[in-house]
């Protein structure tokens, strides 16, 4: 039996019909309760991350990465990435110690290692790290002169890393590196150091250019001076064996005029034979040194071994005039001149070589190079003085 009810307009609605559906509505909403208690309870952590717990504002603990059940409505979790993370440093302006204003920025590179201290004992950490940089920035480059901003760059990135360690730990927060990037000086100071840079160039090239020249001149005046010294060598050895041909020269015609006294004695006694022959005696009485002139004399023309230990003796020269006049010592000391001049010329190319090679920057002065020169011509007259007295 159906329940009819019946309203002041004369409309009638069913009773259980309307029982019916707010039966479903409340079916509905406790469906959708469930789904969201469940939403609620369930927090799934990423493997990078941990994720601090507070219920009705109190903290309780960690998350750690996976699938942790919570109170629903209740609980609050906050994600704290434990990959080392980058923080970019804005540029910064300061004065060096040397009143130059300068601009730098940087990069820090930072990891949590205690998320419970990161989400108690500061705020935001990438904020308070990125502001405590930029004020060491400032201060580092303040404790410095301009010259060492722009070539101590890791001692910078030290000395800030150094300054950041100390507050960063407390947060729970490890300042894992600090990279300068960039640090620039004013305009003005840098047309000032593009000058001095091109004026320190040049004067270098200067230098560079004056040293060659004067090592050229050096290299030029000592090859003319080795020159010189060979030259004078060879003089030298020419005058001696000029004087010695002259006194060679003097003695053969010296001898040579004895012999034409000899020939011409030889042939007046010769004339006197035949005059003598011409007489009609039979008997002749010869001086012995008359027969003596004769055998020597024969035997020069014509080569007989008639009286072959006799001869001309003012062809021949004794040993003591040998020795005065070095006949014996010419091709000796031809032989020696060669010798010197080509051991002249081989250390003269070889200190050329040495020189173009840069493998020798001692020149050596004239005083030396004549001192070693003396001491090598005393060493060969010792040398040959041995040999004399050998022989």
């Amino acid at each position: 039996m159906d329940i009819i009810v019946v309203t002041g307009q004369g409309a009638q609605l069913p009773i259980q019909a309307g029982i019916g559906l707010g039966t479903s509505l409340v079916g509905l909403l406790g469906l959708f309760l469930a789904i969201v208690t469940v939403y609620q309870m369930v927090e799934i952590v990423d493997a990078y991350e941990k994720e601090a717990l507070t219920v009705f504002g109190e903290f309780r603990h960690l998350l750690e990465p996976g699938i942790s059940f919570i109170p629903p409505f209740v609980s609050r979790t906050y994600a704290f990435d434990m990959r080392t993370q980058t923080l970019d440093v804005p540029r910064q302006e300061a004065i060096t110690r040397d009143n130059s204003p300068v601009t730098a920025d940087a990069v820090v590179y930072i990891k949590v290692m205690d998320a419970k201290k990161a989400f108690l004992e500061v705020d935001d950490y990438k904020k308070a790290v990125s502001n405590l940089a930029q004020t060491t920035l400032r201060a580092v480059l303040g404790d410095m002169e301009l010259d060492d901003t722009l070539n101590k760059r890791q001692e910078i990135n030290s000395k800030i890393r150094e300054e950041l360690d100390e507050p960063t730990d407390e947060w729970g927060i490890r300042v894992e590196s600090v990279e300068v990037r960039e640090v620039n000086p004013s305009k003005e100071v840098q047309q000032a150091m593009e000058q001095q840079t091109s004026a320190e160039r040049r004067r270098r090239a200067m230098i560079l250019e004056a040293q060659g020249e004067r090592r050229s001149a050096v290299e030029q005046a000592e090859g003319e001076k080795q020159s010189n010294i060979v030259r004078a060598q060879g003089e030298k050895q020419s005058q001696i064996l000029e004087a010695q041909g002259d006194a060679i020269s003097t003695v053969l015609r010296a001898k040579s005029s004895e012999s034409m006294g000899e020939r011409a004695v030889i042939e007046r006694g010769m004339e006197t034979l035949e005059s003598i022959g011409e007489g009609e005696s039979t008997t002749f009485v010869l001086p012995q040194e008359l027969t003596s002139l004769l055998g020597r004399y024969g035997r020069q023309l014509t080569n007989s071994d008639v009286q072959e230990e006799a001869g001309l003796e003012s062809l021949d020269f004794d040993d003591e005039t040998r020795e005065l006049l070095g006949l014996d010592d010419i091709e000796r000391i031809l032989g020696q001149i060669d010798e010197a001049a080509e051991m002249d010329l081989e250390e003269l190319e070889q200190e050329a070589e040495a020189i173009k090679a840069g493998e020798t920057n001692d020149i050596k002065d004239a005083d030396q190079i004549t001192a070693e020169k003396t001491e090598k011509m005393q060493d060969g007259e010792a040398e040959r003085a041995v040999e004399t007295e050998r022989e």
